[in-house]
């Protein structure tokens, strides 16, 4: 059983076995927030249209949940590899995202990531909304949007083309731009700065500043 990511919640992946038949077991401690059932209902749904981990088993105990998925080919966009060579990575992420976006189709998508889902969250789990926090821009282009876009959760295949997603739990309906903006932003945390433009480039759209800033805010702010 190898270790291969923690996150900012304590939530661990276990990589079981290797190659094509490897498995992954994600686990989160309970308290922790996350919900690995809801992750597991939203992954069998898209699973239907795009490639992302096959759910085989899901549990709970009295420490936390527990998901085993199915291995997928290629690997994290911030491995070693790509992070040498992040200018293939980083068009990659853009290319997947708009597949994703374009895969996934809005009338069947059962899921909300919008703005008011995403405050009425955060103010049950009693965080504070900061009150500057604008008014959302008009809505672009309405997609199922991943939820939780940053470069670690797309994998890639050995020849630089994207080869599937992980980590929806936040899945649903939102403007194209609340993954954009920080899809664009976690490309400065992982690669350093200067690779927005790389990104939009890879998604095939221009720069629209209000709406990246809004979109961060309101990440940071959830």
């Amino acid at each position: 059983m190898l270790p291969v990511w923690l996150n900012e919640l304590g939530g661990l992946t276990f990589q079981l076995g290797s190659g094509d038949d490897r498995l992954f077991a994600k686990w989160d401690p309970k308290g922790s927030g996350a919900d690995l059932e809801v992750e597991a209902t939203r992954l069998r749904w898209a699973r239907r249209y795009t490639p992302v981990p096959q759910v085989l088993d899901l549990g709970a105990d009295e420490d936390g949940t527990w998901m085993i998925t199915r291995g997928l080919p290629g690997e994290s966009a911030v491995s070693p590899r790509w992070k040498a060579d992040p200018r293939t990575a980083v068009r990659a992420l853009g290319t997947a995202l708009r597949a994703l976006h374009e895969r996934l189709p809005v009338d069947d998508c059962p899921f909300s990531w919008s703005v008011d889902h995403r405050l009425d969250v955060a103010r049950r789990a009693g965080a504070e909304v900061p009150a500057d926090l604008p008014a959302p821009p008009p809505i672009d282009h309405l997609v199922v949007c991943h939820g939780d876009p940053c470069a670690p959760n797309t994998l890639l295949n050995s020849d630089g083309t994207w080869s599937a997603h992980v980590d929806m739990g936040a899945l649903g309906l939102a403007d194209r731009w609340a993954d954009l903006a920080v899809a664009t932003w976690s490309t400065e945390w992982n690669y350093g700065p200067g690779w927005d433009d790389t990104l939009l480039d890879g998604y095939g759209i221009s720069p629209d500043p209000e709406r990246i800033d809004f979109y961060r805010r309101l990440w940071a702010a959830t």
